[in-house]
């Protein structure tokens, strides 16, 4: 449990890091991400969590 948290403690950092660094581009971004069609959305999340589970894997092998 206390890798899980770690974990989520760096998801946050990384997540949270263009918005401090960047905010008037990241809102530039956001907006840009609502044109863009639900389904190709759900693609690349989709990808993106397959990608992380294989980050997972390799990383737990």
């Amino acid at each position: 449990m206390e890798f899980f948290f770690c974990v989520i403690g760096m998801v946050m950092i990384i997540e949270g890091l263009p918005y401090f660094a960047f905010p008037e581009k990241m809102k530039s971004w956001v907006q840009k991400v609502m044109d863009i069609p639900d389904g190709d959305l759900r693609k690349m999340g989709l990808l993106l969590m397959a990608f992380g589970l294989l980050l997972v894997y390799l990383g737990k092998k």
